[in-house]
């Protein structure tokens, strides 16, 4: 559907799904599909993307891609996933990806068939939409045959399937985890994962009478499982407004009457789209609300607040992992809520915080910081990802996967995240490796050494900047630094907000850059300057580090007027702080 809240919807009852489902899947297992073989798709959201991602986990494995990737990260996972089929769009307005799918497709010769949807068959936009666009001509370098998605599937039954696969426990997906290396790592879930997801939702979030607003992208584990599954399992009603979800022209702003149109219950979101949510008035009647649920990215304790004084409503926070097949913990919907922790491990998950030491691993005591690692039913035991090398060293006593996230349990056994081990970048929920910006900064040959971090953002959580020593005796202005940036990082989400040049990196003893320090400078500088911004005479004196919470800012006490206005101010980021 479109965003306005009187546009024309496509609804599908679930009877009509499975339908939908068994038709495809029969098709598929035509094509020469068989239960190990894979079939991927390079969608938006619309309905054709729900029934390939369970057609292809009936008739093989199915791999979503994010269609925002470029081409050649798109054809580095066709490739490593060896993907026989691939789903995609047929050309259509204001959108590049059966380009980018064409081109990909060049490169991954174990494509046989590319199956197109065409979206103008049942969507038919709107008319300032229709611009002139041209068919890509050669769409695949080698056989792979270009077929309709529609008139394949039209000659399949739909009341049966067609084939039988042998009774057990399989992988039936791949989901690609992050997106800006060359690489993306591919993790591997088994349909018992899948179903145990769904269990979760009918069991313990979502009932038949619910209905959900999800802007969500399918290609990601989110939409896929904690909702899209549990919809299934538990009968409940879930609206994708928009092909693009969140970046669609006038979600935000005719949100709240989407609500009240569909008598939404839950609203599934992450931070960065709660807060631009509440730069906007909830127009509209939301009676409706039972509450909202967020995960992908830490939500600021401020705009907790702002949205349930805003709606009445209160986020519901949670944890999930791609390589966890999602869920691991939540906040309890009808329960005790912990603002700021991301809740209680769900049943059959066992959550561990562990310190490895020269003996081996041990068990953190109760608010002792350590590694997550978790053991549940949609972890894949000894064998998470694709690649044997990636899961060396991934497992503690051969079934916690360690998750490369720092937290700690509380005395009620409320989990919370106070750090990463990994040095990712998290950009809006999107994973950025600061390795992508470090090795394309490193090319100049001014440049001695880059440390990529994450600095504070109020909207986004965090945003990629990187800070650069220089060749003694060579020159080059932060200016020019950030037009080589953005020549040479590929990916446009991890392109830099910020380059400085210091005199020195901060450095540990074996000479590897200290990115500890970059981060409490990257912390002060941004809070400074929104400070001065917003016209207030307080500063930050230090950042330092705190057991439970990690990096803590430590701010100069202000005259009394002025510290609600401070307390606002740093109040949206996720970064805690303190009065010094």
């Amino acid at each position: 559907m479109f965003s306005g809240p009187a546009d024309p919807a496509r609804t599908l009852t679930w009877a009509q799904l499975h339908a939908q489902v068994t038709q495809a899947a029969n098709m598929l297992r035509a094509l020469g599909v068989g239960s190990d073989d894979v079939v991927a798709y390079v969608l938006p959201n619309c309905l054709e993307t729900a029934v390939v991602l369970m057609a292809g986990a009936v008739a093989g494995v199915v791999n979503p891609i994010n269609p925002l990737l470029e081409a050649e990260q798109i054809a580095a996972i066709l490739r490593e996933t060896q993907a026989r089929v691939v789903v995609t769009l047929r050309a259509f307005p204001r959108t590049d990806v059966p380009q980018k799918v064409a081109e990909a497709v060049r490169h991954a010769p174990g494509v046989r068939t590319v199956l197109e949807v065409d979206l103008a068959g049942y969507l038919t936009p709107p008319k300032r939409w229709i611009v002139p666009f041209v068919r890509p001509k050669n769409p695949v370098a080698h056989d792979a045959a270009v077929r309709s998605w529609a008139a394949q599937v039209a000659r399949h039954p739909s009341d049966r399937l067609t084939f039988a696969d042998p009774p057990g426990d399989r992988v039936a997906a791949l989901f690609h985890t992050g997106g800006t290396t060359g690489m993306p790592k591919v993790a591997q879930h088994r349909v018992s994962g899948m179903v145990y997801n769904g269990w979760l939702g009918a069991r313990l979030l979502f009932r038949e009478t619910d209905v959900l607003i999800c802007p969500l992208p399918l290609f990601h584990v989110f939409a896929a499982y904690p909702i899209l599954m549990s919809m299934i399992a538990s009968g409940a009603h879930v609206v994708f407004p928009t092909p693009q979800g969140y970046r669609g022209a006038g979600v935000f702003d005719h949100f709240w009457k989407l609500v009240e149109r569909w008598k939404v219950t839950y609203v599934i979101a992450v931070p960065t789209a709660l807060a631009v949510l509440m730069q906007r008035p909830v127009d509209a009647d939301t009676r409706s609300l039972r509450g909202a649920f967020s995960g992908s990215a830490p939500l600021p304790v401020e705009l907790y607040q702002r949205f349930e004084r805003a709606t009445g409503i209160q986020v519901i926070e949670g944890y999930g992992l791609t390589e966890c097949t999602c869920l691991v913990s939540c906040n309890p919907p009808d329960g005790a809520k912990k603002v700021g922790s991301v809740g209680i491990p769900f049943p059959h998950t066992r959550v561990r915080i562990l310190q490895a030491t020269p003996e081996g691993f041990r068990d953190c005591a109760v608010d002792e910081v350590g590694e997550i690692c978790v053991s549940n039913p949609g972890v894949v035991e000894g064998a998470t990802y694709t690649e044997a090398d990636k899961n060396r060293d991934l497992f503690v006593d051969g079934r916690f996967l360690r998750t490369g996230d720092l937290g700690r349990l509380d005395a009620e056994g409320y989990l919370w995240i106070t750090g990463r081990a990994k040095d990712l970048i998290i950009r809006g929920g999107h994973n950025i490796d600061p390795a992508v910006i470090e090795e394309a900064l490193m090319r100049h040959e001014a440049v001695a050494f880059v440390g990529a971090i994450g600095q504070p953002d109020a909207i986004a959580g965090e945003l990629p900047c990187a800070y650069v020593e220089l060749v003694k005796g060579a020159t080059a202005t932060e200016e020019e630094l950030m037009a080589f940036a953005r020549a040479h990082v590929h990916e446009r989400a991890a392109v830099p907000k910020h380059i400085e040049v210091l005199a020195e990196l901060p450095k540990t003893g074996v000479g590897k850059v200290f990115k500890p320090d970059l981060r409490r400078r990257a912390i002060a500088r941004v809070y400074d300057a929104e400070l001065a911004r917003a016209g207030l005479s307080a500063r930050v004196v230090e950042v330092v580090e705190d057991r439970k919470r990690g990096l803590v800012a430590r701010i100069s006490r202000p005259v009394p007027a002025e510290e609600p206005r401070v307390a606002e101010v740093l109040g949206a980021h996720t970064r805690p702080w303190d009065w010094a």
